[in-house]
């Protein structure tokens, strides 16, 4: 089967992530994989796997831009000349593109939903979401069929899926390794996130939570890693809290991985989430979690057993819940071991592969 990808961009991300995991498991089932985007420091990624990259001027959050009507032509072109078979869009602009192409083309049309999309009176009047519609949570697939009404019958649930041998269970030698190049020591407890600095993500709320576990245990660090808008925003909330000393920023690198070896707990205080593709890295990488009980997010974490799930903006209860982990090793072992499992049995890359290829089969 010959498969078209479009997508806005292939930055380092968590749509980025997603769609370079499930080339690998198409490519290695034996499919053609091509991708359309604007291009992005991930494109060597993908065409070390065999993917077919093709760089189209088409970064726009507008649905009503130029660049997706322009860009019609030069994606009719590459379906015909490559035989494509199905088209799988992953953005709101792509997937206006490919329902015009579609229709155009007479090729079926499938589109992913990785998150939310607020209730615009432009979605209502262009819809644009495919004649199957994947939804990677439980949460996003009510939000498709309870907010903008789409049938039933066209919304699949597949959930993402990890590449296990991308993320696996933390060495010890490789956390000490990593661990000297940022000058932490090695029994320092490390907390991280991976994720762009955004409202939505909350960095601000665990920055608010510091003080807290610092007052417990000055020596903690905290890695923010990412890159976006709120970046200034949060340096200046880290200086006027005096916790300039326990936080590093860093900015988002195409391996995330490297950064989860030096991490004793992940953290991920969304006020909103569609998965957490991040958050199941860290799991399959043996990590436990502290996250918001919001969105898909409890469909990843068993309190208590895995992680630890708060409610969303509640600063004290996120401290309360590091502390918790802070203080107690054998406890972060014994819930990154059981997140690990979980990934293993319920998230795996061959599991996702399997399940969008049976919604591709089902349309061709």
């Amino acid at each position: 089967m010959n498969i078209l990808f479009l997508t806005t961009h292939i930055n380092a991300g968590g749509i980025t992530s997603y769609l370079l995991t499930l080339s690998k498991g198409l490519v290695a089932s034996g499919h053609k994989v091509f991708i359309v985007s604007s291009g992005g420091n991930m494109k060597a990624s993908f065409e070390s796997l065999g993917v077919h990259v093709f760089e189209l001027a088409i970064k726009t959050k507008s649905e009503l831009s130029p660049k997706i009507y322009l860009a019609i032509p030069k994606v009719k072109t590459i379906i015909k000349d490559h035989h494509i078979d199905i088209l799988h869009a992953h953005t709101r602009v792509t997937q206006v593109l490919s329902r015009i192409v579609s229709r155009l083309c007479k090729k079926p049309y499938v589109g992913t939903c990785h998150g939310y999309f607020k209730r615009r009176l432009s979605r209502r009047m262009f819809p644009c979401w495919g004649d199957k519609v994947i939804a990677i949570s439980d949460a996003v697939k009510a939000h498709l069929i309870d907010d903008f009404f789409i049938p039933l019958k066209r919304v699949v649930l597949v959930s993402s899926g990890i590449d296990l041998a991308a993320f696996p269970l933390i060495d010890g030698n490789r956390r000490l390794k990593n661990r000297q190049i940022y000058n932490i020591k090695k029994d320092d407890v490390v907390i991280g996130i991976i994720a762009r600095l955004s409202d939505v993500k909350g960095q601000d709320i665990l920055i608010e939570s510091i003080p807290r576990v610092v007052q417990k245990y000055p020596e903690i660090i905290l890695m923010i890693v990412g890159e976006g808008k709120m970046e200034g925003a949060l340096k200046e909330q880290v200086k006027k809290l005096n916790v300039e000393r326990n936080i590093q920023f860093i900015s988002v690198i195409n391996k995330t991985y490297e950064f989860l070896t030096m991490f004793d707990i992940f953290v991920m205080p969304s006020r909103e989430e569609g998965l957490g593709l991040s958050v199941m890295e860290a799991q399959s990488a043996g990590l436990p979690v502290v996250a918001s009980r919001v969105g898909g997010l409890p469909s990843l974490i068993e309190d208590g057993v895995s992680g630890s799930l708060v409610e969303r903006g509640n600063v004290l209860a996120l401290a309360d819940a590091l502390i918790a982990l802070i203080q107690d090793k054998d406890k972060r072992k014994k819930m990154g071991q059981q997140a690990h499992n979980f990934i293993q049995q319920k998230h795996s890359l061959k599991i996702m592969v399997d399940e969008t290829l049976r919604v591709y089969r089902d349309m061709v």
